[in-house]
């Protein structure tokens, strides 16, 4: 089953672009690049006669019930992160997993944290080596990248299934090289990288239509022997006009040595 959405990809620019947040110390405030709203096609994976694997795809739509019901402050966490951990060593062979992040998004006016409506992957390869000794300092970051270690972000629904903005993907066999861009982010703490993608009319996108609490999303960000990050972003797409509930999730941010 196919539907339309529209996203923004970015563009390309004799310059480097960069986004920034909490710009002037204002939790939520964004200075965005130019973006370029464009309609799209996508495949509802729910529906398709065929599926996506992560270790092929860089995705994979899966269930994982949880025991937290209430993401709000920060009781929560160890329990999730158990959750997580388990999950990611059983289906992706994982022999270690760092939960590192959690950010909870909420698709309304006024949220602090809305949902990421450019088309982008969250590392660059200096952006995620660079994370990599962030988190884990010089002389373990060292030992890491001699083995095969990945940056993973798990995404799930909040309270309510999606019937608005949900999270869509577009498969890395579709992608050109030259679709990348390379974008700062610039906290005002500190500066990292991501990638943004430009528009192509060859890129398949994918969704899961309807995802539910007990659903999540596996997928790729950045893999230092060569499994394809993945382009993904907000869908502007409405599954049920009669519905009314807000879009909330929450996404994870690990890093996994294999």
């Amino acid at each position: 089953m196919t539907r339309k959405a529209t996203v923004n990809y970015h563009v390309h620019k004799p310059y480097r672009q960069a986004f920034e947040l909490d710009a002037g110390g204002i939790a939520g405030n964004l200075i965005s690049p130019e973006l370029a709203p464009t309609s799209v096609t996508l495949t509802d994976m729910r529906a398709a006669a065929t599926s996506v694997a992560f270790s092929s795809d860089a995705v994979e739509f899966t269930q994982l019930e949880t025991q937290v019901q209430d993401f709000s402050g920060s009781a929560w966490k160890q329990t999730y992160d158990a959750e997580l951990t388990g999950m990611l060593r059983e289906k992706l062979g994982a022999r270690e997993v760092l939960v590192f992040d959690h950010t909870v998004r909420t698709d309304d006016p006024d949220a602090t944290r809305k949902p990421a409506r450019n088309v982008h992957s969250d590392y660059s390869q200096e952006g995620a080596e660079q994370r990599l000794v962030d988190l884990l300092g010089t002389q373990t970051a060292a030992q890491w990248a001699l083995c095969h270690y990945a940056f993973v972000n798990v995404w799930r629904p909040v309270q309510k299934p999606i019937n608005s903005a949900p999270l869509g993907f577009v498969l890395p066999s579709s992608v050109d090289p030259s679709d990348w861009i390379l974008l700062d982010l610039i906290y005002p703490d500190r500066t990292g990288q991501i990638m943004g993608l430009v528009g192509n009319p060859q890129h398949e996108w994918v969704y899961h239509s309807k995802m539910t609490p007990d659903e999540i999303a596996i997928f790729n960000i950045y893999d230092n022997k060569g499994l394809p990050s993945i382009a993904h972003s907000a869908l502007d797409l409405v599954e049920d006009a009669g519905v009314t509930t807000i879009r909330k999730s929450i996404e994870s941010r690990t890093l996994v040595r294999y």
